[in-house]
């Protein structure tokens, strides 16, 4: 089975929630997951899936939890060509930069060589209050090619 990084970025904690029902899911099936709330990018490499989980902060911004994982991507540059990523974006319609926080990472990942696996979701919590049942529900329409 692969191993799974759940990569997550929060303001609040409501997306450690989704990373964690996510995690069990993808481990029910014989996956090993582990949930990163202050990833080090020496310790996730070994993992050959990661599922960014991640809310946006501010005007657009990565939440603070996951701002010293995007400085070390920048800084040492890795070479992610190994490595699959999916993202779970989770923001708030009501302002201009829904959703723009995780897409810094995104083209880190892309840049450092690594290549998304499936299409992105976007979850507005303005409509949606309970993210984790549109993840869940994403998670299970593609999680059997993993």
């Amino acid at each position: 089975m692969t191993k799974i990084a759940l990569i997550v970025g929060t303001t609040l904690g409501g997306t450690e929630y989704v990373a964690d029902d996510m995690a069990a899911q993808l481990t029910e099936l014989g996956h090993e997951t582990a949930v990163f709330l202050d990833p080090q990018l020496d310790e996730i490499t070994t993992y050959s899936l990661w599922i960014l989980v991640c809310s946006t902060h501010g005007a657009g911004d990565l939440p603070e939890n996951i701002q010293p994982f995007f400085k070390q991507i920048m800084l040492f540059q890795p070479d992610l060509s190994k490595v699959k990523f999916a993202v779970c974006a989770i923001g708030d319609s009501s302002y201009d930069t829904f959703c723009q926080g995780p897409e810094k990472l995104v083209e880190l990942f892309t840049q450092a060589g690594s290549s998304q696996c499936v299409d992105k979701i976007q979850i507005d919590v303005q409509h949606t209050p309970v993210p984790e049942e549109p993840a869940l529900a994403w998670l299970s329409q593609w999680q059997d090619t993993i």
